[in-house]
């Protein structure tokens, strides 16, 4: 077993699992070495088998989540430091500090492992799948919810395990990596399991959840590339104006999407003639135009998106909001005092919002960081027939933060079967399809525009009916299982002692 050849010294395990947490980035995007994630879920877990006491235990999670969060998202220095104004001395162990608290959750894990333990290779690894699911759940929510880089990510396409999405989510994936991963200790066991996965996802490909409806439609989303130290500046508002007004009529098209806040101005503020030439171009092409704006209620502002063309005006307003970049939580002024980000004080937009009729089509908007939030994404289902993202990634620069959040699309087009609409200012802008699979994609940090034709989707997975509800069963039976595995075990064995 693997866990036989792992070092004697403790120290050194415990560099192990920080190199193994390190390595774990390369099964997300950019990198999409998703059949690595088995394998290096399979040696934490190994780890934790070596480990001699909770302490150690603890210990191996917190080295493995270091290395997983440091790398993983190093893009929030960038934000902070070069973009955010904050210097470069406050900036690296804020980010440090974050990513030690994200690393609190393989350690809760890992220590979890430890102080509740079971015996045997299967019923621990029940357990380790189990506990898995478990922070990877609880991070999605505590503190309003950090999800990023959740293991089940990493299956996105082309993995074969993708197909398993639309049943389980997200968090289902997690439990499917982590369940094989483990069970490779014991190559009886874990590759027949991992076999039949891989060959239930590829059978599961051919079903079909959800089906067009209508007549395709063009759309044109557009990339500004708009510098973020010159996204604020008045001095640069009309040249951006100017910008788009050129994308825009060069390339027309029923529905047209602009990146979050492409109008950087509060929009009962901007001059009447921007508000009408939107509204000419996109009626000239038979169709609306959705744009990122900033809109006002009374001592209240909201982080928008407008739509003006054919259709009556509409608006959505942001409802899950980025805690420092949006909204500034208790006690933190302080922080925000040395950091440079305009409009860091949002309201939050209604928990429910219906779908924007644009474009001939119910379309459900929703501004960058929401898409990592799956059940709420289903929320607008089954009224809305396409999804579509509004993002500035401009703050993460020339980071893992684009193609990272570009796979957390993909996997929201599995899971509700609707394709998914990518409009923003640097990367990634892209047209995702219902199966989760990128159709096309512009380079990042170029200024431009991809067109081309998207179908409406009607009907609802499993997942859209159901949420993450059966992936948290699922890793509550398999904990009692390990449990009733162990007990069962356990009286064996006195039964066998009681004989002899």
């Amino acid at each position: 077993m693997l866990k036989r050849r792992l070092p004697e010294r403790p120290l050194a395990r415990l560099m192990l699992a920080a190199v193994g947490g390190a390595a774990a980035v390369l099964c997300f995007a950019p990198f999409g070495l998703f059949w690595l994630a088995p394998p290096l879920w399979g040696l934490f877990f190994a780890l934790l088998c070596r480990a001699q006491s909770v302490r150690e235990s603890a210990l191996t999670g917190l080295a493995f989540g270091l290395g997983f969060y440091l790398l993983g998202v190093s893009w929030v220095y960038v934000s902070l430091s070069v973009f955010g104004g904050m210097p470069w001395w406050l900036a690296g162990p804020a980010a440090f500090l974050f990513c030690l608290v994200m690393a609190l959750f393989p350690m809760a894990a890992a220590t979890a492992f430890h102080r509740w333990p079971v015996q045997g290779i299967v019923p621990r690894a029940l357990w380790f799948a189990a506990l898995i699911v478990a922070v990877d759940w609880l991070k999605s929510w505590i503190f309003t919810g950090f999800p990023w880089l959740t293991l089940g990510y990493s299956q996105a396409p082309p993995s074969p395990l993708a197909a398993y999405a639309p049943l389980i989510g997200v968090f289902g994936l997690s439990l499917l990596v982590a369940l094989s991963g483990a069970l490779l200790l014991c190559w009886r066991v874990g590759v027949p399991v991992l076999l039949a996965l891989v060959a239930g996802g590829v059978a599961l490909q051919q079903v079909r959840w959800t089906q067009p409806e209508g007549e395709a439609i063009t759309v044109s989303l557009v990339q500004g590339n708009i510098p973020q130290e010159m996204k604020f500046r008045p001095e640069a508002f009309y040249r951006t104006i100017r910008r788009y007004e050129e994308l825009i009529a060069a390339h027309p098209a029923q529905l047209t999407l602009l990146p979050e806040t492409a109008v950087p101005s509060f929009f009962d503020r901007l001059p009447p003639e921007i508000p009408a030439m939107l509204k000419t171009l996109a009626q000239r092409a038979g169709g609306d135009i959705v744009f990122g704006t900033v809109t006002g209620d009374g001592d209240r502002y909201f982080n928008s998106a407008v739509s003006l063309g054919n259709a009556p005006a509409q608006v959505y307003s942001k409802q899950h909001l980025v805690p420092f970049g949006e909204f500034i939580p208790p006690g933190f002024a302080w922080f925000m005092r040395y950091a440079n980000i305009p409009m860091s004080a949002f309201s939050r937009g209604p928990a429910t919002q219906a779908p924007l009729a644009v474009g001939g089509r119910n379309v459900a908007v929703n501004i960058c960081y929401e898409d990592v939030f799956g059940d709420e994404i289903a929320r607008a289902l089954p009224a809305a027939g396409i999804l579509a993202n509004l993002s500035n990634t401009a703050w993460f620069g020339r980071s893992l933060a684009q193609p990272q959040h570009l796979q957390i699309a993909q996997m929201r087009a599995l899971e509700t079967g609707r394709p998914m609409l990518r409009a923003t200012n640097t990367g990634m802008t892209a047209i995702i399809g219902s199966d989760g699979r990128i159709e096309a994609a512009l380079p990042p940090f170029t200024s431009d525009v991809l067109q081309g034709q998207v179908r409406a989707y009607t009907g609802l997975t499993p997942y859209v009916r159901w949420g993450d509800w059966p992936a948290l069963g699922l890793a509550l039976a398999c904990a009692l299982a390990a449990f009733g595995l162990n007990r069962r075990s356990a009286a064996a064995a006195r039964s066998a002692g009681g004989r002899s």
